[in-house]
């Protein structure tokens, strides 16, 4: 996606533009909330500047809205918080035209998966969610806010936080199918949260699933810590 538009702006700005995102998604991964920032000596205003861009932008990308901003302004450092939201569609029947959602064809456990997730409210070493090869050099995060909501067969999962780790979200949710499946309680879910132990947690749940939904940019909270390093790579 960064490359795709940074050739179109390119176009547009008739000069080289590099982009900064708030969050580098996996592939498969969708981000309907992305933010990106960018400079550039065009004066073409943001209202032209965006549907020259998004004329030359394949389908499955487009830019919803263009503004100026700031000097000091990076749509990764400056961010203090993100949104994501994870989608279930439960039954025997898949879609095939439903790209944001995984198709599970077995029942889980709903109250169950609600109530172990309270365990990642709060400022935690969330190590064994961490995907990625070598160490992570921070794995603290402080986790605001989850919250499982069923309309009909399609279940949503929705974790706001600081900043995720790679691969944290679709790491948390595999572990949780865990929990719904009755392959482990509340209990020793809150276990593995605590373990800073990547092996004892579950398999990533598929990336399709997962979409970047919201990025905030209010006034960081002082009580979350300093040692962000604006990392968001899930």
């Amino acid at each position: 996606m960064q490359g795709e538009l940074e050739r179109a702006l390119a176009t547009i700005c008739d000069e080289p533009v590099r982009i900064a995102g708030a969050g580098r998604t996996d592939a498969g991964v969708h981000a309907i909330g992305q933010v990106m920032s960018f400079r550039t000596a065009s004066l073409l205003d943001g209202a032209k500047l965006g549907r020259g861009v998004n004329a030359l932008l394949p389908e499955d990308i487009a830019i919803s809205a263009l503004e100026p901003c700031g000097e000091a302004f990076h749509a990764r450092f400056s961010a203090t918080g993100r949104t994501y939201e994870y989608r279930l569609r439960i039954g025997s029947d898949r879609d095939p035209l439903e790209r944001w959602a995984h198709h599970h064809p077995a029942a889980l456990r709903l109250d169950a998966m609600r109530d172990a997730s309270g365990a990642l409210i709060g400022r935690t070493d969330f190590a064994a969610f961490a995907i990625g090869e070598g160490p992570v050099r921070r794995t603290v995060r402080t986790v605001r806010r989850v919250e499982w909501t069923q309309d009909g067969e399609l279940l949503r999962f929705e974790i706001e936080a600081d900043a995720f780790l790679r691969g944290m979200v679709r790491a948390i949710v595999g572990t949780l199918l865990w929990v719904g499946r009755g392959k482990i309680g509340v209990e020793r879910f809150g276990e593995i949260v605590r373990s800073q132990d990547r092996a004892q947690a579950g398999p990533s749940a598929p990336a399709r699933g997962l979409c970047l939904t919201h990025v905030d940019y209010r006034e960081r909270n002082e009580s979350e810590g300093t040692d962000r390093d604006g990392s968001d790579n899930d």
